[in-house]
């Protein structure tokens, strides 16, 4: 079975959040059953870390996307790797998506209208005259349009869109149509249009032969107006066709504290004192007092979903009550800048390193006693299943694939509500917890005894594959 991944992040070669570890570790996992093959587009940062670059195909210009060739690599340990070689479109400094200032680059309509237009060809044997594939999947907005471009030319090659975030739509003018080569037959209520603009993601919800999210919560959720971001219309209708699934993502083995080298020191369950060894490092590295009470880990992408703003709410009250945070990551300027203003008031207790280093995350997860996910929605979330893993007890809102993976009471704190007071209340049950010492060692016992290997996700893709291709 010949499987074309379609992806715009992958943790080997370029990271802006969970896709890259989800487009990094299923389709390894998937080895055993698939013959399944990368496709990302030629970043700078792609093409400087593959040896070797294969030319096997050109695509020609299509309305005003460029020209551009397809090289076949591949991953140190073998992974086939397509890479889209545009430089006009794809060797730019920033991310991914944007530019340095995080700007979303003007173009990403035709960036990533090339993207899924070229994939469609290489799916359909077009570009590889070695390969072409039996079934596509694709990946969220940047992809979504693969299932249209197929559709547009019919090729009957059947495609599965997993949505990783439904909030990230790939909205852009009626005039992308034209720009990406598009049927103008297309722009309907039950095609691309969205409120008088095309998307991207919409396009993909309504081609793809099926579609996945990445937890079975949040496959329920987003049918509801709550969390449908506007599409819960066409959502409830594809699932009632059963053709939404819901399938939780895993993480990969490397999440072992026993026999992870960049932590300060590694540990295995009961093993507390490697875990104080790791609370001592992370909190000379962030400058904060020698102390007895617990250390809250935030470990995220700094924007408004994520709850950052709970967190700032309730910061006071929990260094009141001897408590330390620490976080990593980047997002939202002003979510940066309210979290550098709270640790200059309390450089002692509130450690903030914006940036994102693996090696540090996992440090912060080894040496937390808690992981604060304080998430307004989460597709599935990654920082949980770490935290367990490393023996740190997430405080989560009880929504999407935090709902799945923290037991309450068992391996983490779950809280109702997105608010400041139901929070609140999440984090006073975990300071209760710490005062008990049989109590937290027991629920890290827990916690770190947990599975969320890849092999049950990649064994449902797999039966969702072949009753793709048998259907």
């Amino acid at each position: 079975m010949r499987v074309l991944f379609v992806t715009t992040e992958m943790d080997d070669f370029v990271r802006v959040g969970g896709l890259a570890a989800v487009s990094a570790a299923l389709p390894r996992a998937l080895r055993s059953h698939t013959d399944v093959r990368i496709m990302l587009p030629g970043y700078r940062d792609v093409i400087e870390q593959l040896t070797h670059i294969e030319i096997v195909g050109q695509c020609d210009a299509l309305a005003e996307m460029p020209a551009c060739s397809l090289g076949r690599s591949s991953t140190r340990d073998g992974l086939p790797v397509y890479v889209l070689l545009c430089d006009e479109l794809y060797d730019r400094p920033g991310n991914p998506y944007g530019d340095e200032n995080g700007q979303d680059w003007a173009d990403n309509d035709i960036r990533f209208g090339r993207l899924a237009a070229a994939a469609a060809e290489l799916a359909a044997g077009t570009l590889d005259k070695n390969w072409a594939a039996d079934l596509v999947h694709a990946n969220d907005w940047q992809a979504a349009l693969v299932p249209a471009y197929l559709a547009w030319r019919e090729v009957e090659v059947p495609s599965i869109l997993t949505i990783h975030n439904l909030a990230y739509q790939g909205l852009f003018p009626r005039e992308s149509l034209r720009r990406i080569g598009a049927p103008e037959s297309s722009f309907h209520i039950d095609g691309l249009e969205f409120y008088d603009k095309l998307s991207f993601l919409k396009g993909g919800l309504v081609y793809a032969s099926h579609l996945t999210t990445v937890s079975s919560t949040y496959a329920q959720e987003i049918t509801t107006s709550e969390l449908g971001c506007g599409l819960e219309g066409l959502l409830r209708q594809r699932s009632n066709a059963h053709e939404l699934t819901g399938i939780l993502n895993g993480i990969d083995e490397s999440w072992d504290p026993r026999y992870c080298q960049q932590l300060a020191q590694p540990f295995a369950a009961g093993d507390w004192k490697g875990k104080k060894a790791n609370a001592d490092y992370v909190r000379k590295q962030f400058g904060l007092a020698v102390s007895r009470g617990p250390m809250f880990g935030l470990v995220a992408r700094l924007v408004h979903q994520k709850g950052i703003d709970l967190v700032l709410e309730a910061a006071d009250e929990i260094v009141g009550a001897g408590g330390q945070i620490v976080v990593t990551g980047t997002g939202e300027p002003r979510i940066e800048r309210a979290l550098m203003e709270a640790h200059r008031r309390r450089p002692d207790a509130i450690g903030v390193a914006i940036g994102f280093n693996d090696a540090q995350a996992r440090r912060i997860f080894a040496g937390s006693d808690f992981t604060l996910m304080p998430s307004r929605f989460e597709p599935c979330g990654l920082s949980q299943m770490y935290a367990q893993r490393f023996g740190s007890l997430p405080i989560g809102h009880q929504t999407g694939g935090l709902a799945e993976t923290i037991t309450d009471g068992e391996t983490g704190f779950l809280f109702q509500k997105p608010s400041a007071e139901s929070f609140l209340g999440g984090v006073k049950r975990a300071f209760s917890a710490f005062t008990s010492t049989e109590t937290l060692n027991a629920m890290r016992l827990s916690a770190m005894a947990r599975s969320f290997s890849w092999d049950l996700s990649a064994a449902c893709y797999n039966a969702l594959y072949r009753k793709m291709l048998t259907s």
